[in-house]
């Protein structure tokens, strides 16, 4: 049953109710048979509808409520408890390895970010253009965090958002081959509206992380938004990814759609260290 029509049988079940509830204030607000409309939102679960009457009546509030104001009161409610849930829902599914906020990027001189651009890319009108990020710089300068503060938000706009190490991802889906899984976990990640691989080029790719990173990134070429991060300059992912036509193919299509920011400065887990010691 859709969160409509839970609406709308509450609001019959309102109606109702009115014929053996008391009027007040010369208002037909309805008091009504509280154990078993409560029960009934509950099993209709519209629960956070539900425990919001119930300490109306509970605090003698509903005094002062017309009956289209009383309801659009539980069911502003009810809205806003399904939106904390879907983002809450969101974050997890995301797998980020820290809390970020695109509010507390640090916008120092010496890092090379420049603010303006930054916000425009925090509007994730690149999300709904389908176009990628790719965010390089040494060990430590903040590219992790910057591409999940990104994803925070992706979830904070209701978009589906996976994070991971592009190592493990690539371990993953070699499992996924052996185990028949490889088609569907794919498909789980082209449905996912901003992929986040991390620490990309670590190491030189191995015939099956080649043929993975191909099939992730042509399933969702022009599809969905991927932000790469890496510590290796784009100039040497070429040599990186190897065999020169598949890396042709995935460098055609991850970098000519791409935004892309260098940051540079001292390593911020160095600051980390000397602020706790």
């Amino acid at each position: 049953m859709t969160f409509l029509s839970n609406i709308g049988l509450f609001f019959v079940n309102m109606i109702i109710y009115v014929e053996h509830q008391h009027i007040i204030n010369n208002q037909t607000l309805l008091f009504m048979n509280n154990n078993h409309t409560i029960e009934k939102l509950r099993q209709m679960r519209i629960g956070a509808m539900a425990e919001l009457h119930l300490q109306h009546i509970k605090n003698n509030n509903i005094e002062g409520f017309t009956l289209d104001k009383y309801l659009a009161l539980l069911t502003d409610h009810e809205w806003e408890n399904r939106q904390n849930q879907r983002i809450e829902r969101l974050l997890k599914q995301a797998a980020f390895r820290e809390k970020a906020s695109v509010e507390q990027v640090n916008f120092e001189p010496t890092r090379n970010l420049d603010r303006n651009m930054f916000t425009r890319l925090a509007t994730l009108d690149f999300i709904k253009r389908k176009e990628n990020f790719i965010i390089t710089g040494a060990s430590g300068v903040g590219k992790s965090y910057l591409a999940q503060a990104l994803g925070h938000q992706a979830c904070f706009n209701g978009l589906k958002t996976f994070y991971s190490n592009t190592s493990r991802l690539f371990t993953r889906l070699k499992l996924a081959k052996a185990d028949g899984t490889y088609l569907k976990t794919l498909n789980k990640l082209q449905k996912t509206n901003l992929l986040i691989l991390d620490d990309f080029g670590l190491q030189a790719l191995d015939n099956h992380s080649r043929e993975a990173l191909m099939d992730i990134i042509d399933d969702r070429y022009n599809k969905a938004s991927t932000i790469v991060v890496s510590q290796i300059p784009v100039s040497v992912w070429y040599d990186i990814i190897g065999e020169g036509t598949i890396a042709d193919a995935i460098l055609d299509r991850i970098v000519n759609s791409s935004h892309r920011i260098d940051l540079k400065g001292a390593s911020l887990r160095k600051g980390i260290l000397k602020t706790e010691n």
